[in-house]
C-alpha cells in the first residue's frame, strides 16, 4: 500500500504579534484552544500527524498526538547552527516522516481548517508536486507537497518557507467549501473577531 501523506502541524512560531495575552495557540476556542482544535481536525483527517514546535507548547501537543509524533525544535532566537523560521521547522517536520506519501504544511493558528479539506489536498498529491487548498479562488492552506520534493523540503531554512519551492513548481489548487482555509489567528483582534463570528459551531463540534 502506497504511504500517506503526513499532516506537519508547525506550532513552534513566537507568536510574537499577538499580544501580552499569552501564546496565541494556547488561547481559548471553543471547549479547548486554538492549538487543540487544530490537531482535532487534523487527526480527524485519519492521516499521520506530526506537531513542530518548542519545548514551551511540547506539553499541549502530546495531549493530543503521541510523543513520538512531536517534534520539538529551538525558541526563535536560540543558537542554532542553522537559521529558524517556518523553513527550519517544515524541514524538521518532513525529516522526521520521511517514509511519507508527501506531506501537507500546515500552520496550527488555522483551527477552522476541516479535516475533508485534508483529505481533498492529500488526495492531489498523487498527481501534482504541489497542490494548496482554496476557496472561491482565495488561496489558503494547507500546502501539499509530493514525496519526490523530499531533498529540497529537508534543506530547507530561515523565515520564507516554502515559497521559492512552490514558486519553482507548477502549483495545483485544490476547491474546497472550507472557508476555515483563509483564516488564521495573528493578533488578539482576530481572536476575537473570528471567535464572535464562529464560536457557536466550534463548540457544538467539540462536544
Amino acid at each position: 500500500m502506497k504511504p500517506r501523506p503526513a499532516v506537519i502541524v508547525l506550532a513552534a512560531g513566537a507568536s510574537s504579534r499577538f499580544g501580552a495575552s499569552g501564546h496565541k495557540l494556547t488561547q481559548r476556542w471553543g471547549s479547548s484552544s486554538v492549538l487543540a482544535c487544530t490537531l482535532r481536525h487534523a487527526i480527524a483527517s485519519h492521516l499521520p500527524v506530526v506537531v513542530v514546535t518548542t519545548e514551551t507548547l511540547a506539553d499541549t501537543a502530546r495531549h493530543h498526538v503521541a510523543s513520538r509524533d512531536v517534534v520539538v525544535v529551538p525558541s526563535v532566537g536560540a543558537a542554532s547552527a542553522r537559521p529558524l523560521g517556518m523553513g527550519y521547522s517544515i524541514a524538521a517536520g518532513v525529516s522526521s516522516r520521511s517514509d511519507a506519501g508527501g506531506w501537507l504544511v500546515l500552520p496550527g493558528d488555522m483551527p477552522m481548517v476541516q479535516s475533508h479539506t485534508l483529505v481533498a489536498v492529500a488526495a492531489a498529491l498523487d498527481h501534482h508536486a504541489v497542490a494548496y487548498a482554496q476557496h472561491r479562488g482565495r488561496r489558503g492552506h494547507p500546502v501539499g507537497f509530493a514525496a519526490e520534493l523530499y531533498s529540497e523540503l529537508v534543506t530547507l531554512s530561515g523565515d520564507e518557507g516554502a515559497r521559492r519551492l512552490i514558486a519553482r513548481y507548477p502549483a495545483h489548487g485544490v476547491d474546497v467549501d472550507d472557508p476555515g482555509v483563509l483564516i488564521d489567528i495573528d493578533t488578539e483582534a482576530d481572536l476575537e473577531r473570528f471567535r464572535a463570528a464562529h464560536e457557536a459551531p466550534v463548540a457544538r463540534s467539540d462536544a
